[in-house]
């Protein structure tokens, strides 16, 4: 069961181990552009390649999807990226129904995992696979890996370790599994635990009161998606990128906007933005109703 690109990885990894898929469930088919085309998501794409059944319910809980379901007696179900499961779903098969997390669970439970682990400038994030349970996240862990975060990594630079180290944890565990031999950790709640909440628009607008590290951190966690943003002349300014300045170079105008922010630039290849008692040079952003660009492109174009 799974939806974007980061469960497809799990679903090649497993046909390619010759595991016995009987069906995937995946996200029903959306129209969407201008021509409204009907646009089928990453993981029914491979699957169809693959000649693998597809069920893409509307409503997990309907009598016509459970029956079809409980029909194709599978032995386990594997969830990756998935939404969530009712427990007619979750507890239907014999070995039950696991669920690949971008976390160290308990730490990061949640929707976005691999964003906050970026924002809160982790060091260390990794993958875990845990038996589903009515609480959502809290399941007995059954195996983890971890994964280093870089200084420069965005959270789409983690994404992509992360989907490439977790398919591989999923096959572990199938493997496990199958053999009847592996682990059920329950979960410790007795330490601080950090929530990964999902992002809208009011909780991925940058703060400048914030020093210049905690931006910084905040704009590469949300890059390349939803993306950290801000507003310069009542237009939406995303940021993508950025990096951190210990003092101010020189040459450079000081410009203010609505907000009163302290922004300088010399019109050509800077623009610094005031971050606490640091700065930040934008690297790479998209004006609302432009593209996205780098920064020479944009102040050859835009006249602050």
């Amino acid at each position: 069961m799974g939806t974007p690109e980061f469960a497809v990885e799990t679903l090649i990894t497993l046909v390619e181990a010759g595991k016995n898929i009987v069906a995937v469930i995946t996200a029903p088919d959306k129209p969407s552009g201008r021509g409204l085309k009907v646009n089928e998501t990453a993981v029914k794409q491979y699957a169809v390649s693959q000649n693998i059944p597809v069920l893409q319910p509307l409503k997990l809980k309907s009598p016509e999807f459970v029956e079809e379901l409980r029909s194709l007696n599978a032995d386990l179900q594997i969830v990756v990226a998935f939404r969530m499961l009712p427990e007619i779903i979750w507890n239907m098969p014999v070995k039950g129904t696991f669920n690949l997390h971008g976390s160290l669970l308990p730490q990061y439970r949640g929707a976005a995992p691999i964003n906050w682990a970026v924002i809160n400038g982790e060091k260390t994030t990794g993958v875990s696979t845990f038996f589903i349970e009515k609480e959502i996240d809290t399941g007995n862990i059954i195996f983890t890996e971890k994964c280093d975060i870089l200084d420069q990594d965005t959270a789409g630079d983690v994404h992509d370790k992360l989907m490439v180290l977790g398919a591989q944890l999923v096959l572990k565990t199938v493997n496990a599994i199958e053999s009847n031999d592996y682990p059920q950790i329950p979960q410790q709640n007795d330490s601080i635990l950090k929530p990964a909440p999902k992002l809208f628009k009011d909780n991925t607008k940058i703060n400048w009161n914030q020093d210049a590290e905690s931006n910084y951190n905040f704009i590469r966690g949300l890059a390349p998606f939803p993306s950290a943003w801000t507003s310069l002349n009542h237009k939406i300014l995303k940021i993508y990128r950025a990096e951190i300045l210990e003092n101010l170079p020189e040459n450079l105008d000081s410009i203010a906007n609505q907000e009163a922010l302290e922004i300088y630039s010399d019109h050509k290849k800077q623009f610094i933005i005031k971050s606490g008692s640091g700065y930040l040079s934008i690297k790479n952003l998209q004006l609302e109703g432009k593209k996205r660009m780098e920064i020479e492109d944009f102040l050859r174009g835009y006249r602050l």
